[in-house]
C-alpha cells in the first residue's frame, strides 16, 4: 500500500519490553497520552479527566533529554503533564510515533508546551512541528510561564502516525506533552487524506463560570473547549435539559446547554479575529463552524430568526431558526482567506427574539499534499534499522521533505502524484552484525545496495534476485558463507547484476565448489595444524641432531669416526659455518612467480586457514593437481629464516603423515609455499583416531 500524507514510519524496538509496549498501546478508548519526560516506569491518572498518561520512553527511539520545569512557575491549577518536558538539543529532527491506529481512521492530535526555563537559560526556542513530512505549525513560546496547546485534526491512513520536532536554528525543541484522540470518519467533513484543520480557537458560550473547562469525559473526543464570558450587552442562556447533539460535530451536550444572546432584541451578535500567518502559511484559509441551539421553550407566536454575514456580505444562504434541544452546526467548507474576519449575527425583521448562539470552532487549513515514502519501503527500511540498530540521523520519513531531511547513506526517487521510493542504500563500514536480513528483499525499487566490511554471516538470501530494479549488489568483506544463489548468478551472467562478493571465506560460487568446500571444511584442522606440527619436529630435529653432533665431536676427540651425515645435516646442527648457506635455489621443487600463484588460486579467493606465517589459500595447478599455498603475511612475526627452516623441512623430510612440497615462491616481497593437498581427515581425527581413517597415529608416527 503506497504511503500517504500523514504516512509515518517508525517501527521501535521498546528497550524496556511489556511496559513500555503496553503504554504504546491506546487505552479503551483509543486514547493515547504521553507525559514528555516523565521519568520512571509508571505513569498516573489525571484528576480532571481521569484519563492515565504514560512516559514517553517508548516513543522517541531514545532520543531527548528528561527535564523539569523551574519550580517558580508550578501553581495549584497547574496540568501534572506540564511539569517535565523532553528537549532534544541534538538532531535537526526527532520524532514521536504513535501506533496501533485505526487506518483511514480521522485523529485528533494534540501537543502541549510550557518552557517554564527548565534550562535555566530563560530563553524560550522557536521551532517547527510537522506530522510526517508536512509541516503542522511554528511553535513560538513567548514567555516562561505561557501554555501553548497546538491542536490538529487529521486522517491517519495506516495504522502509525508520527509528529516530529523541527529544529530550525532559533532554540533546542522541547514538548510537554502529546496526546491522540480517535474521531469517528464522520465528523469534520472537511478533514481529509489531503487537508488537516488546525485548531484555532474553540469556544463555548454562556458559561457562568469562566474557569469551567469542558473536556472527557463529558465530551467524548476529548475536545477542549474554553469558556468565553459574555460582556455586559450579553446574557447567558442555559439549560438542564439534554440536546441532541448533531452527527457532523456531536458538540458534548454540556457545551450546548449554554448560551449567549444580545441583551436587546434588536441587537446582534459581533465576533472578530485577526488571521494567524505562519511562516509556512502566511495566508491562511479559515474553517469556521457555529453551533446553535434553541434554550428556550418558544410560543407559537414567538420566533426567533437570524442571518449571518461576513464583512457585512451574507456568508449563509438561507436564515437561520434553531430548533429546541436539537444541535445544528453552520459552518462553510471551503476555506475563507481573509485579511481580518467580522462575523455578524443579525435579527431578522419577522424575529421577534434576538440571535442566539451556543459555541464555536475556528480552525485554519493545514495542507498535506506531500506524500510520505512508500509504505512497503518504510516497513523495511523500519525493520533494517531496527535489527542493525542503526540510529544516526534516521528519525522521521526516510525521504522526506525532499532534499532536507532524507537520511543519511540513502537516496530517493520522487515522482509527481506517487510517493518516493527508496533506490539506494549504503551501510558499507557499519558494523552490522547477523544475517542479512530479509526486510532488505522489500526494498522494491533499490537500485544499488552495498553492505560491504561488516560482520554479516549466513548465506545469501535468493529472495535478492528477484530484485528487478537492483544493479549493484556489494557483499564484499563480510563471513557470509554457503552457495551464492543460482538465479544471482544468472543475473551476473546475463549482465543485469554487478554483484561483489570477495572476502567472504566460506562463500560459494555454486553447488559444487560447495560440496568440495564442505569436504574441505572438515580437513581444516590439519591445514591450520599442520605448521605447526612441523615446526614442532623441527624443533625435536634440531635438539635431536643438536645432541647426535654434540656426541660425535666428543667421539671424534676419543678417536671416534667422523659421521658420514654431517653434511647433509648442518643447517639444522646449529653451526654457525652452515647455518645460512642453504638457499631456495637448493630446493629440489617448482620455483613460482607471484602471478602464477594468483592464477593457480584464483586471486586468492578461498582461504583454507590461517597460521603465524599467514593464510593458507586453495588453489588448482595446470595439470588439475589441488594444492595448497602458504602466503607469508607482510605483518607475521616469522622471518626469512624462519620461512626457509620450513621450506627445508618440508623439502628434505618425506614422511607419509606429513605433507609434500610442490614448490615455493620468492618473488620480491612475496614468499609462499606450495604444497600437497590434504584430504585424509582433520588432524583431530588422526590423532584420536575415527572410523573413517583407520585408526590413530602411534606415538612413533608422531614424533
Amino acid at each position: 500500500m503506497a504511503a500517504t500524507p500523514w504516512l509515518l514510519l517508525l517501527c521501535l524496538s521498546l528497550a524496556a519490553g511489556g511496559v513500555l509496549h503496553a503504554r504504546a498501546q491506546p487505552d479503551s478508548n483509543g486514547f493515547i497520552s504521553i507525559d514528555c519526560g516523565l521519568q520512571g516506569e509508571e505513569g498516573y491518572v489525571d484528576t480532571a479527566t481521569k484519563l492515565s498518561y504514560y512516559p514517553d520512553t517508548g516513543f522517541t527511539d531514545g532520543a531527548g533529554t528528561c527535564r523539569n520545569i523551574s519550580a517558580d512557575y508550578i501553581t495549584p491549577s497547574l496540568c501534572k503533564c506540564l511539569y517535565t518536558v523532553r528537549s532534544f538539543p541534538a538532531g535537526a529532527r526527532n520524532c514521536y510515533t504513535l501506533r496501533s491506529l485505526v487506518p483511514g481512521l480521522k485523529y485528533l492530535i494534540r501537543a502541549k508546551f510550557m518552557y517554564g526555563n527548565y534550562d535555566a537559560l530563560r530563553r524560550p526556542p522557536v521551532f517547527d512541528l510537522h506530522i510526517g513530512v508536512n509541516h503542522w505549525h511554528t511553535v513560538n513560546i513567548s514567555k516562561p510561564h505561557v501554555e501553548k496547546s497546538v491542536e490538529a485534526l487529521v486522517v491517519v491512513p495506516d495504522d502509525f502516525v508520527q509528529v516530529c520536532l523541527i529544529n530550525t536554528g532559533a532554540g533546542t525543541p522541547f514538548i510537554s506533552s502529546l496526546e491522540l484522540r480517535p474521531l469517528k470518519k464522520t465528523l469534520y467533513p472537511q478533514v481529509t487524506v489531503a487537508q488537516g484543520l488546525l485548531l484555532s480557537e474553540r469556544s463555548n458560550f454562556g458559561q457562568i463560570d469562566g474557569n469551567n473547562v469542558i473536556r472527557y469525559p463529558d465530551d467524548t473526543h476529548d475536545r477542549i473547549w474554553t469558556p468565553l464570558v459574555s460582556s455586559g450587552t450579553y446574557t447567558e442562556v442555559s439549560t438542564t435539559s439534554k440536546v441532541i447533539p448533531d452527527s457532523l460535530f456531536e458538540v458534548p451536550t454540556t457545551v450546548m446547554q449554554t448560551a449567549m444572546r444580545p441583551r436587546n432584541v434588536s441587537s446582534g451578535i459581533s465576533l472578530s479575529w485577526d488571521p494567524e500567518p505562519q511562516p509556512n502559511n502566511p495566508s491562511p484559509g479559515y474553517i469556521i463552524i457555529m453551533h446553535f441551539s434553541e434554550l428556550e421553550f418558544l410560543l407559537f407566536n414567538v420566533t426567533r430568526e437570524f442571518s449571518i454575514n461576513l464583512d457585512n456580505e451574507p456568508w449563509h444562504p438561507d436564515n437561520v431558526t434553531p430548533k429546541y434541544l436539537y444541535g445544528a452546526a453552520i459552518y462553510n467548507s471551503v476555506p475563507s482567506r481573509k485579511s481580518r474576519y467580522d462575523i455578524s449575527i443579525i435579527p431578522t425583521a419577522r424575529s421577534t427574539q434576538p440571535p442566539i448562539i451556543n459555541a464555536i470552532e475556528t480552525y485554519t487549513v493545514v495542507t498535506t499534499t506531500k506524500l510520505g515514502t512508500d509504505s512497503l519501503d518504510v516497513s523495511a527500511i523500519m525493520a533494517i534499522k531496527v535489527k542493525y540498530q542503526v540510529h544516526k540521523n534516521w528519525f522521521g520519513d526516510p525521504c522526506g521533505p525532499e532534499t532536507v531531511m532524507v537520511w543519511d547513506r540513502l537516496t530517493c526517487s520522487y515522482a509527481t502524484a506517487r510517493p518516493p521510493r527508496i533506490i539506494r542504500l549504503d551501510l558499507s563500514l557499519r558494523g552490522l552484525n547477523g544475517d542479512i536480513s530479509s526486510s532488505f528483499t522489500n526494498l522494491k525499487a533499490i537500485q544499488y545496495l552495498n553492505l560491504s566490511n561488516n560482520n554479516l554471516v549466513g548465506s545469501i538470501p535468493d529472495a535478492l534476485s528477484q530484485l528487478t530494479s537492483l544493479t549493484v549488489l556489494d557483499l564484499s568483506h563480510n563471513q557470509l558463507n554457503g552457495a551464492i544463489p543460482s538465479r544471482l548468478l544468472k543475473r551476473v551472467e546475463d549482465g543485469s547484476l554487478n554483484l561483489r562478493y570477495g572476502n567472504n571465506r566460506d562463500l560459494c560460487a555454486n553447488d559444487n565448489s560447495c560440496r568440495l568446500a564442505t569436504k574441505r571444511k572438515s580437513n581444516l584442522a590439519i591445514y591450520i595444524a599442520v605448521p605447526v606440527v612441523v615446526s614442532m619436529i623441527v624443533v625435536i630435529v634440531v635438539v635431536v641432531l643438536l645432541c647426535s653432533l654434540r656426541w660425535k665431536r666428543q667421539g671424534s676427540m676419543n678417536n671416534s669416526v667422523e659421521p658420514q651425515n654431517e653434511a647433509t645435516t648442518s643447517y639444522v646442527s646449529g653451526n654457525n659455518a652452515h647455518r645460512d648457506s642453504f638457499s631456495l635455489h637448493q630446493l629440489e621443487s617448482r620455483r613460482f612467480t607471484y602471478e602464477e600463484l594468483k592464477m593457480i588460486t584464483n586471486n586468492f579467493q578461498r582461504v583454507l586457514g590461517q597460521g603465524g606465517f599467514g593464510y593458507v589459500y586453495d588453489g588448482f595447478l595446470e595439470d588439475g593437481t589441488q594444492v595448497a599455498v602458504k602466503l607469508r603475511s607482510h605483518s607475521s612475526s616469522q622471518g626469512f629464516k624462519e620461512f626457509l627452516a620450513e621450506a627445508h623441512i618440508l623439502t628434505r623430510i618425506h614422511h607419509k603423515n606429513l605433507v609434500t612440497m610442490t614448490g615455493y615462491c620468492k618473488d620480491g616481497e612475496y614468499m609462499a609455499l606450495v604444497y600437497e593437498y590434504m584430504s585424509e581427515g582433520t588432524l583431530h581425527e588422526h590423532l584420536e583416531g575415527s572410523k573413517h581413517n583407520g585408526g590413530c597415529l602411534s606415538w612413533r608416527q608422531r614424533l
